[in-house]
């Protein structure tokens, strides 16, 4: 079952917020001298669904996202699990040298994204 395009385009603003708070965060804990934990392509989806529960509850009804919403994209993140994990062991591997935590989460999010949009096939 794929997602619809509304519901794929309120991920993204979601996804993107979470991106952004990553980046500021390290920024801060950089200006202070705090080393980070290592941060998993787990943290980066139970962030989202973190995020979700709190949009769903907040302003759901308004911008059409169903109540069942949040336990759909559980399952959906837990089917997906090992496509991400495979795709951002990947990326991290062989892109960029450090895997900050605003990276982690662009790799596991452009990874779900495609896994909901159809791109890869369920496994």
């Amino acid at each position: 079952m794929r997602v619809s395009g509304h519901i794929i385009g309120l991920l993204k603003e979601y996804m993107g917020d979470l991106v952004e708070q990553a980046r500021q965060e390290t920024s801060a804990h950089q200006a202070f001298g705090f080393s980070t934990p290592p941060y998993q392509p787990d943290h980066a989806i139970a962030d989202l669904l973190a995020i979700l529960d709190d949009r769903i509850e907040s302003e759901g009804v308004q911008v059409g996202m169903p109540l069942e919403f949040l336990h759909e994209m559980w399952c959906r993140c837990n089917e997906a699990r090992s496509h991400v994990m495979d795709h951002v062991w990947l990326e991290t591997s062989l892109g960029q040298p450090g895997s900050s935590k605003a990276r982690i989460r662009e790799l596991t999010y452009a990874a779900l994204l495609g896994y909901l949009e159809g791109d890869s096939p369920a496994e």
